[in-house]
């Protein structure tokens, strides 16, 4: 059983505080280290796992708190594609159990929101587009690096047969073709 994501409003179109959790469904949230590390936070959104992407940032291990961590680096050239099924999988465990997830890297812009996306994907079906644009309504900071785009857009492959988001060159070299007309205006100014 999934819940909808569509059941909760997108938050507000401005940049979230940078001590928030920005909720994407009903049991997942998004945030940067230093939210993931307040106590008051974590309990106050019922928080029961946090799923710490980074190398960079120590857990505060809480009680009464799972914590897993996933140590890739945000370049690139790191290997996240090997991390999305087992991610996914645990936080669609925890909802199962009524729990809610808190997934977090240094900023909460690629690493997590990448791994938001693929959990999207297979949890909640949604193509890898849409699974971008209600977390980008949820959280307006999430950029997932070059290379994470590649591996996700190989994992919507994986899941759907077809492709939503696809490479595309540019005078910057390879992007998301999500992030054409954004260039384009970043280069006409």
């Amino acid at each position: 059983m999934t819940t909808s994501v569509s059941a909760l409003p997108p938050q507000s179109a401005q940049q979230p505080p940078i001590f928030s959790l920005s909720q994407v469904t009903s049991s997942l949230f998004l945030s940067n280290g230093v939210a993931a590390n307040s106590k008051l936070l974590l309990t106050s959104h019922g928080i029961t796992t946090v799923i710490n992407v980074s190398i960079e940032v120590a857990n505060a291990f809480f009680e009464g708190i799972r914590y897993i961590r996933v140590p890739v680096t945000d370049d690139p050239d790191s290997q996240l594609y090997d991390f999305f099924d087992p991610v996914a999988d645990h936080i669609h465990s925890v909802e199962m159990r009524h729990g809610r997830t808190l997934l977090h890297c240094v900023a909460g812009v690629s690493r997590s929101a990448s791994l938001c996306l693929a959990y999207l994907m297979k949890y909640h079906s949604m193509s890898l587009l849409d699974a971008y644009l209600w977390t980008k309504s949820c959280r307006p900071i999430i950029r997932p690096n070059n290379g994470f785009w590649e591996q996700l857009i190989l994992y919507e492959f994986e899941l759907f047969n077809h492709n939503t988001v696809r490479m595309i060159n540019s005078p910057v070299g390879d992007i998301p073709d999500i992030y054409e007309e954004e260039l384009l205006t970043m280069m006409s100014v």
